[in-house]
């Protein structure tokens, strides 16, 4: 699909809009297959992705499938039920009236059935997900560290709520 299908029926900010860039990656399917997959990311990260998404496939690190948000109607909790790796959508944090970090394409989220969202309550999303590392996947230490070794922050490490899918990184500092 081109960037302008990616973003088609969303009204997003003009400066953001700008700001994305359609990036193909390959990954290695559960079916041991390499496809490419598609993120709408911010610019500035195009080749942090790029290079990432190699080293997970020289990993064989399997992910289910990798569309843009668009394929399920800019619906997180489909995309997620779906086991969709997804970067770009334009949203609020949940439970907020802030905008998320994937509003600006600094975010994206990996096999979230594997690696579900843990609220501060204990609900789980997507619902019947669960976090096993043994299971393949699932985002290890070492899958981590092929991000942060880039610059990028893993919800896996956060406090009071663990967000195993997600990664992001943030702008420049003279942003």
């Amino acid at each position: 699909m081109s960037l302008d299908e990616a973003l088609a029926g969303k009204d997003i900010p003009k400066d953001i809009k700008d700001s994305l860039t359609l990036v193909t990656v390959p990954y290695v399917s559960f079916d041991a297959e390499i496809l490419e997959g598609q993120l709408v990311v911010h610019a500035e990260l195009t080749e942090d992705v790029q290079r990432i998404f190699a080293v997970l496939c020289g990993m064989r690190f399997p992910i289910e499938r990798m569309l843009p948000i668009v394929a399920y109607e800019w619906d997180d909790n489909a995309s997620m039920e779906a086991n969709n790796s997804s970067a770009f959508n334009y949203r609020f944090i949940a439970g907020t009236d802030r905008l998320s970090n994937h509003s600006f394409g600094r975010a994206l989220d990996i096999n979230p059935m594997q690696n579900p969202y843990t609220q501060y309550d204990g609900t789980v999303v997507p619902s019947g997900a669960r976090y096993d590392p043994a299971q393949p996947g699932t985002v290890t230490q070492e899958v981590a560290a092929v991000f942060k070794s880039r610059g990028w922050v893993w919800g896996g490490d956060w406090d009071g709520h663990t967000d195993w899918q997600h990664f992001e990184k943030l702008g420049r500092l003279t942003d």
